[in-house]
């Protein structure tokens, strides 16, 4: 493969993504995205936006996804920590309703690859945090869907500390579960 190394996670289709990293005393440099090297991963496709965001601790978003104009996205930390959730949404898939999740760190500089048709999400456990996403669609903002983050049908094990306080958005805070999305 080359400058990556590519982990398949239980789930597939989703995959964690480690950059070769080339450091010395002066600090770091890697390669967060080239084509080439993804395409020869699998992941050969043509991404169209990029976004990022800020947050600070105890921020949850999700679990986000397009209905009509599913994304791809490549997703990594640029500066503090967050876990990172997919959830599959695939009908007919044998892990539909299943999560993965992941710790992705300015330390650790993994990235998380999640296809078209899984629910995203992540939770800021450091005191703040920069996420950056590529994405293989564009955002339409009349096309948004979400689950509920703490559906227990789904049962995502969010490694939230007892003293952290939760931070959501108003529409974040009413997604309905996913037996009530599959109707």
């Amino acid at each position: 493969m080359g400058k990556i190394k590519v982990t398949e996670c239980p789930i597939k289709g989703l995959k964690v993504i480690e950059p070769q990293v080339f450091g010395d005393e002066r600090g770091y440099f890697m390669e967060t995205y080239n084509y080439n090297d993804y395409k020869a991963a699998g992941i050969d496709m043509e991404f169209v936006q990029d976004n990022q965001s800020s947050s600070r601790k105890g921020v949850l978003r999700g679990l986000h996804f397009q209905i009509n104009y599913p994304q791809d996205k490549l997703v990594r930390v640029v500066s503090g920590e967050v876990f990172d959730v997919a959830v599959d949404l695939r009908e007919g898939s044998e892990t539909y309703g299943k999560w993965y999740g992941v710790i992705l760190s300015a330390e650790n500089k993994k990235q998380f690859f999640i296809p078209k048709n899984f629910a995203h999400g992540f939770v800021v456990l450091s005191e703040t945090a920069e996420f950056a996403y590529k994405c293989t669609d564009f955002y339409h903002p009349n096309d948004e869907g979400g689950i509920a983050w703490n559906d227990p049908d789904i049962g995502i094990e969010w490694p939230i500390p007892e003293d952290m306080e939760l931070i959501l958005s108003e529409k974040d805070q009413k997604w309905p579960g996913i037996k009530e999305y599959r109707k």
